[in-house]
């Protein structure tokens, strides 16, 4: 997948119309320091363009495999365009992802949002409550729990809303 030429596709598209969007997933993990393989685009968008911008992403050849209120894949049949997850948020959740959001140097030399990371700390804790199979996550967040100034009572908290306070401390003990 050419990472610089889908996000370039989409991120323009997304400043064009002001619709407020930023990296998640393995290439937010990246912009953080933690190089890992990762085989699609996961942004987190305004769920208040969900239509217009799925509509954009089909109008360039990307078919819509599953679609709901907070989620969206899509895979276009060219390797070069890949695959790309949409994360869909809105409300008081949106004004706190997008207010907390870093522009950070990335692919095609420009700055990109990013959440931050307990918010992508926070995506992650609920993919592993979804699916406990999902280590990469749980290698994720000890991760990101050791960057500096990371506030690890948020991130905390975030395993407490799911009663997974347990797993918060065993990641912590092992940073």
């Amino acid at each position: 997948m050419d990472f610089a030429r889908v996000l370039g596709l989409v991120g323009d598209r997304c400043e064009t119309e002001g619709i407020r969007f930023a990296l998640c997933g393995g290439l937010a993990m990246a912009a953080y320091g933690l190089g890992r393989l990762t085989f699609d685009l996961d942004l987190v968008a305004d769920a208040a363009a969900r239509d217009s911008l799925i509509a954009f992403l089909e109008s360039e050849g990307y078919e819509t495999l599953y679609r709901s209120c907070g989620f969206s894949n899509h895979r276009h049949s060219s390797d070069e365009l890949g695959c790309i997850d949409m994360v869909w948020i809105a409300g008081p959740t949106a004004e706190t992802v997008f207010s907390a959001v870093r522009r950070i140097p990335g692919p095609a030399g420009r700055e990109w949002p990013v959440v931050s990371p307990e918010h992508l700390a926070a995506m992650k804790v609920h993919a592993v409550d979804q699916d406990p199979t999902r280590i990469q996550d749980l290698g994720d967040i000890r991760y990101i729990l050791g960057l500096p100034g990371v506030d690890r009572e948020a991130i905390r908290a975030q395993f407490a809303r799911r009663h997974m306070e347990g797993r918060f401390d065993e990641l912590l003990a092992s940073v």
